[in-house]
C-alpha cells in the first residue's frame, strides 16, 4: 500500500496528544474510531494518562509497540512539528495535523508551516488545519468533527474531497438524512503537501467510489489538478466541483479587453470544461448532481417525461426544465395507447406532457406499468416521478413499486417531493431513484447527468509547426502595424494597410488601396485607440487628409499625446466582428473567442480554452469555441443571411494559439479586436491588434 493508501485505510493508528474526556476535541478521534467500527489497532500517545477509553496510553511516540500506518497530530502548531519529526522517524507513512495557526495566519504562521514541511521529510502530511477524514466503506474514521456524533451514515459510491474542514462536516450531515451514500471525505485546509489533486486520482481508482464531489477554494497546482480530473472522467468517475470565489470585483485592470473578459472564475470554467468537471453552481448543488450520477445511468438526450398525479407540480417541473433547454413532449402513439389501456375515465390526461395518471400512487399496479411504458418509449431519454401528497399513505408499495421498474431500462429515473415529506425521498435515494425537495434540483441532476455523457476527452494538442523567429520585434507594448505583422507571420490573415506620416502620404495609401479606408494612429502607448478619437472610418482619398490634421488635435486634446504616425487600412464590411485574445493567470494560458467590436465587454458573448502544456487548440476545439457563442447563428446564416468562412475563422484561432504556446511567457498580452468573418469563401481580416512582449531575459 502506498502512503495515501495507508492514510485512508490504516491497519493501525496512532493519536497523538489524546484525551480521555470524549467531550472535546482531543478526545474525539478515540471515540469515534471506537464507535463506528474501527478494527485496527488504536495507539493513545498523552504522557499524562494511563489508559484512555480502556486502551493503554503511551507517554511517547518512541513508546509505541508498533510503526503506526498513520497518525493523527492534535497537538498545537507550537508542537505539532515535534510529533511529527518523531514520527516520520519511526517510519509512520502519513499523519493529519489538525492544528491551526499556519499560512492563514500571517508570517509566522509560515514559518510554522515551512518547519513543519522540514520535520516531514518523507511523511506525507493531510492539513494542517483540518477537520481530517472519514472512510465510510471501511468504518475507519479519522477525524474530530461534531458531525460525526450521528450513529448512523449511509455508505455509498460518492467521494468528496474539501478544501475546508467545516464543509466537510456540513456535506456528511446534509447526505445522511437524505439518503445520499458516500464513501470517503477527505479535507486537505492548507495542503501543506497532500492537496485535493493527490484525493481526485486516488478516488478515481477506488473500487468503492464511482462520483467525486469537490469543494474547491483553489487549485495549487493546475496540470496535476488536470490530470488527474481527466483520470477520472476516463476511468468513467464524473467529478463534480463547486468552486467558491465567484465574484469578478476584485479583479485587476489589463490592458487588452480579453484581460476584462476573461477573469480568475472564467478560467476554472475553462479549466473545468475541458477536463471534464461538472460545475455546481450552488452548494446545494454539490450533493443533488453526484446523488444522480451515482445511479450510473446514462441520459443520452433532453427529453423527460413527467409522470404526476399532481397538475401544479407537474407544471412546476416542465417549466423549469423548459427554461434550462430540456424538452418534455407528448408520448408517441404507442406509448399513449400503453398508457390509456392502464386506466380509463375522466381522471386521466395520458395524450400531453405532464403525464397526469390521477390514481397511481395509490395503486402500485398502474404506477408501475406507467413507469414502464415511460421507460420503454422511444420518445423519452429519461423519466421524473412526481410524488404527491396521495402517494404518501403507503410509501413502502409505491417506492417498491417505482424500484422494481428500474433493472429494465438505464434511463435516468428521477424524483420531485412535492409534499414536505423527508423521510419519503431518503427512501427512495436509498433506493436508486435520487428524489429532490425542489423542482430545480431535479433540473440541475439531469443537466449534470447530461453533461457528463456528452463529454470527450480533449484531443491530443496541436504541433506548434515550424518555430517562428520574432527577434525583430521589440519588447513592450507594440503599435498596431507590428502586433499585426507579428499575427500575420504565425498564419492569421490581417487587413491590407499603410503606415504613413502626413496627410499627403494619407492620401496616396488610401487611392493604392481603393475605395472606402480606415484612418488610425499608430501609438504602443495608446491601446484603445477609439475612446481617444484616434479611429475614422469611411474615408475617401479626398477626404483623409484632412480628417488626419483634425485627429492630431483631438488625440493631442484627449490623451496629451500628439501622434506622429498612422495607419490607412482597407476598410473591411460585411463581415461578422469577433475577438480573439489570450490570457495568462496562476492556472494557465487560454485562448479567448467572443464577440468583437467595442461592445465586447458589454455583451460577454465569450468562450475559452486552456491551451495543453504543449503546442496549440485543434481545430476541433477551435470549432467546438466558435459553436458556443451566442454569435454562432450569425456565422451560420441566421435569416437568410450568408454563411460566414468558419474554416478560415478556424484555421485563424488555430494559428493565434500556436502563436501564444510558442511565445510563452515572452507574450505578455495579445489581442485581435475586431476580427472580421467574412461570407464563406472569402475569409477572415485582422483589423485591429494589441501586443505586448516582455524582454528576452
Amino acid at each position: 500500500m502506498n502512503a495515501i493508501s495507508r492514510l485512508i485505510q490504516p491497519r493501525s493508528v496512532a493519536v497523538i496528544g489524546a484525551s480521555g474526556d470524549a467531550s472535546k476535541t482531543a478526545g474525539r478521534p478515540v471515540a469515534y474510531l471506537r464507535k463506528h467500527g474501527f478494527t485496527g489497532d488504536i495507539y493513545p500517545v498523552n504522557p499524562r494518562a494511563d489508559h484512555i477509553d480502556g486502551l493503554r496510553c503511551y507517554p511517547d511516540i518512541a513508546s509505541l509497540p508498533a510503526v503506526p500506518d498513520m497518525a493523527i497530530v492534535l497537538l498545537g502548531a507550537e508542537r505539532a512539528h515535534i510529533a511529527v519529526r518523531d514520527l516520520a522517524a519511526r517510519g509512520t507513512a502519513a499523519a493529519i495535523v489538525l492544528a491551526s495557526g499556519y499560512t492563514e495566519t500571517g508570517e509566522e504562521g509560515a514559518r510554522r508551516q515551512a518547519q513543519l514541511i522540514e520535520a516531514a521529510g518523507g511523511m506525507r502530511i493531510l492539513g494542517p488545519n483540518t477537520i481530517g477524514l472519514v472512510n465510510l466503506t471501511d468504518n475507519i474514521v479519522l477525524s474530530a468533527s461534531g458531525a460525526l456524533e450521528m450513529d448512523h451514515f449511509p455508505v455509498g459510491a460518492i467521494g468528496v474531497v474539501s478544501q475546508s474542514g467545516g464543509i466537510l462536516g456540513a456535506l456528511l450531515s446534509r447526505a445522511a438524512p437524505r439518503g445520499i451514500g458516500l464513501s470517503k471525505l477527505i479535507s486537505t485546509s492548507n495542503e501543506v503537501d497532500l492537496e485535493l489533486a493527490d484525493f481526485v486520482d486516488y478516488l478515481a481508482d477506488d473500487p468503492a467510489t464511482k462520483v467525486i464531489a469537490l469543494y474547491v477554494e483553489s487549485v495549487r497546482n493546475p496540470e496535476k489538478f488536470r490530470a488527474a480530473a481527466l483520470k477520472a472522467a476516463r476511468a468513467g468517475k464524473p467529478v463534480v466541483a463547486f468552486k467558491i470565489g465567484r465574484s469578478e470585483a476584485g479583479a485587476q485592470a489589463a490592458v487588452s479587453h480579453t484581460g476584462a473578459l476573461a477573469g480568475a472564475d472564467r478560467m476554472y470554467d475553462a479549466l473545468f470544461t475541458q477536463v471534464g468537471v461538472i460545475r455546481a453552481q450552488s452548494f446545494g448543488d454539490l450533493l443533488d448532481i453526484p446523488a444522480a450520477l451515482a445511479t450510473g445511468r446514462v441520459l443520452r438526450g433532453k427529453r423527460v417525461a413527467i409522470l404526476t398525479s399532481t397538475g401544479g407540480a407537474g407544471t412546476l417541473v416542465s417549466d423549469s426544465l423548459g427554461v434550462s433547454g430540456f424538452e418534455t413532449p407528448a408520448p408517441d402513439a404507442e406509448t399513449a395507447a400503453r398508457l390509456r389501456a392502464l386506466q380509463t375515465g375522466d381522471h386521466a390526461a395520458l395524450d400531453r406532457n405532464p403525464i397526469d395518471v390521477t390514481l397511481a400512487g395509490l395503486q402500485p399496479d398502474l404506477l408501475r406499468g406507467a413507469i414502464r411504458a415511460l421507460l420503454d418509449s422511444p420518445s423519452y431519454d429519461a423519466l421524473t416521478i412526481i410524488i404527491g401528497s396521495s402517494s404518501l399513505a403507503m410509501p413502502e408499495l409505491m417506492v417498491g413499486a417505482i424500484q422494481d421498474c428500474l433493472p429494465g431500462s438505464d434511463k435516468p429515473v428521477i424524483a420531485y417531493i412535492s409534499p414536505h415529506a423527508p423521510e419519503v425521498a431518503a427512501l427512495l435515494t436509498q433506493r436508486g431513484v435520487p428524489a429532490f425537495a425542489a423542482a430545480e434540483s431535479c433540473t440541475v441532476a439531469l443537466a449534470g447527468m447530461l453533461q457528463t455523457a456528452r463529454w470527450e476527452a480533449p484531443p491530443a494538442p496541436s504541433d506548434s509547426g515550424t518555430t517562428v523567429s520574432i527577434d525583430d520585434f521589440p519588447s513592450g507594448s507594440l503599435d498596431e502595424a507590428q502586433a499585426k505583422q507579428l499575427f500575420a507571420r504565425f498564419g492569421v490573415p490581417c487587413a491590407r494597410e499603410t503606415v504613413v506620416s502626413t496627410a499627403a502620404e494619407a492620401e496616396q495609401a488610401a487611392a493604392a488601396l481603393g475605395g472606402r479606408v480606415v484612418l488610425k494612429i499608430l501609438s504602443g502607448e495608446i491601446t484603445h485607440k477609439s475612446d481617444v478619437g484616434g479611429v475614422a472610418v469611411n474615408l475617401t482619398a479626398e477626404q483623409i487628409g484632412a480628417r488626419l490634421g483634425a485627429m492630431t488635435s483631438e488625440v493631442l486634446t484627449k490623451a496629451g499625446i500628439e501622434p506622429q504616425r498612422f495607419l490607412v487600412q482597407e476598410m473591411v464590411s460585411g463581415g461578422t466582428e469577433l475577438i480573439l485574445g489570450m490570457h495568462r493567470d496562476p492556472l494557465g494560458t487560454a485562448i479567448l473567442l467572443g464577440m468583437g467590436g467595442i461592445t465586447a465587454e458589454l455583451f460577454k458573448d465569450t468562450t475559452m480554452r486552456l491551451l495543453p502544456l504543449q503546442g496549440g487548440l485543434s481545430r476541433e476545439e477551435a470549432l467546438e469555441m466558435v459553436r458556443e457563442l451566442k454569435t454562432w447563428p450569425l456565422l451560420d446564416g441566421f435569416r437568410g443571411r450568408p454563411k460566414a468562412d468558419v474554416e478560415s475563422l478556424v484555421s485563424a484561432i488555430v494559428a493565434f494559439s500556436r502563436m501564444t504556446a510558442q511565445l510563452g511567457e515572452r507574450l505578455v498580452e495579445a489581442e485581435i479586436n475586431p476580427v472580421f468573418v467574412l461570407s464563406s469563401g472569402q475569409g477572415v481580416r485582422a483589423a485591429d491588434g494589441v501586443v505586448v512582449l516582455a524582454g528576452q531575459g
